[in-house]
C-alpha cells in the first residue's frame, strides 16, 4: 500500500488532523527516527488538536455574533470602569458551567455589544453552544411562531443553548405577548443556562419598564435575570466616536 492509498483511507473516515500529519511525517525525514508509538501518538494527537478547531469554527459559526471581538482584544482605559481581574475571571467561563448571567449596562457607543461578542466568542473557544440575538428582534420572531405553533419548539431549543446573548434591552417597549414570551424564555433557562443582556436601561429601572399591565411577570423575569448575575457598567465616551 502506498502513501496515496492510505491519505484516501483517513479521507475515507474523516480523519482531516491524520492526513495532515501524516504529510508532516512522510515530508520530513527525522519522523523516521521516531518509534512506531510516538509517530501514532503523533497522529492521534493532530486528529484530537484539529477536531477540536472545527468544532470551534462550528460553534462560532452558528454563534451568529454581530461582533468580531475578543477578550484579548478589551480596551481597559480607565474611563471604562472595567476591571481587569473581573474580566480574567470571567474569560474561564465558570460562570457558564453554573447557569450565571451578566448584565452589561452603560450609555450608547460604550462598547457594550462588542463586550457581550467577546464574552460569546470566549464561551464558543471553550466548547460552548451559543447564539447571539438583538431582543426586539427575537421578540418579533417569536410573536411570529404563534402562528405555526413551533413557538414551544423554539423556545425548547433557545432553552438549550449554554449561552443566550440579548442585545438591546429595553430599547423598544415590550407589549404584552413580548413581555409573555420573555418570560418564557428566562424561566426556561433559570437556574441551568447562562443569559448575557446588554441595556442602555439601568436595572433600577427594569422593574417599571417590564411591569406595564403585569408587575408579577416583570418581578418574575428581573428574579431569573438578575438574582445570579455579574453586573458590568461601561462608562466613559462613546467607543465609536473614538474610533472615527
Amino acid at each position: 500500500m502506498n502513501a496515496e492509498q492510505v491519505r484516501n483511507k483517513m479521507a475515507a473516515l474523516g480523519l482531516g488532523g491524520m492526513i495532515q500529519s501524516f504529510d508532516d511525517q512522510m515530508g520530513m525525514p527525522n519522523f523516521r527516527d521516531l518509534s512506531f508509538e510516538e509517530r501514532m501518538n503523533h497522529l492521534l494527537e493532530n486528529e484530537i488538536l484539529w477536531r477540536e478547531n472545527k468544532r470551534k469554527e462550528r460553534l462560532l459559526k452558528a454563534a451568529k455574533l454581530r461582533e468580531q471581538a475578543c477578550m484579548e482584544d478589551i480596551d481597559y482605559n480607565p474611563k471604562r470602569g472595567l476591571d481587569k481581574s473581573v474580566m480574567a475571571s470571567l474569560s474561564n467561563c465558570d460562570w457558564i458551567t453554573n447557569g450565571q448571567n451578566i448584565i452589561i449596562t452603560g450609555p450608547t457607543g460604550a462598547g457594550k455589544t462588542w463586550l457581550a461578542c467577546a464574552l460569546g466568542n470566549q464561551a464558543c473557544r471553550r466548547g460552548f453552544k451559543t447564539n447571539f440575538f438583538r431582543l426586539p428582534l427575537f421578540l418579533e420572531d417569536l410573536a411570529e411562531l404563534h402562528k405555526d405553533s413551533t413557538f414551544t419548539k423554539k423556545v425548547e431549543q433557545v432553552s438549550k443553548l449554554n449561552l443566550l446573548i440579548l442585545d438591546d434591552f429595553g430599547l423598544s417597549k415590550l407589549n404584552a405577548m413580548a413581555r409573555r414570551d420573555l418570560l418564557e424564555v428566562v424561566e426556561a433557562r433559570s437556574g441551568r443556562r447562562s443569559t448575557i443582556i446588554t441595556t442602555q436601561l439601568p436595572v433600577e429601572k427594569w422593574h417599571d419598564y417590564l411591569s406595564e399591565g403585569n408587575p408579577t411577570a416583570a418581578d418574575a423575569i428581573i428574579d431569573r435575570l438578575v438574582g445570579s448575575a455579574h453586573r458590568l457598567k461601561l462608562k466613559g465616551d462613546s467607543m465609536r466616536s473614538l474610533k472615527s
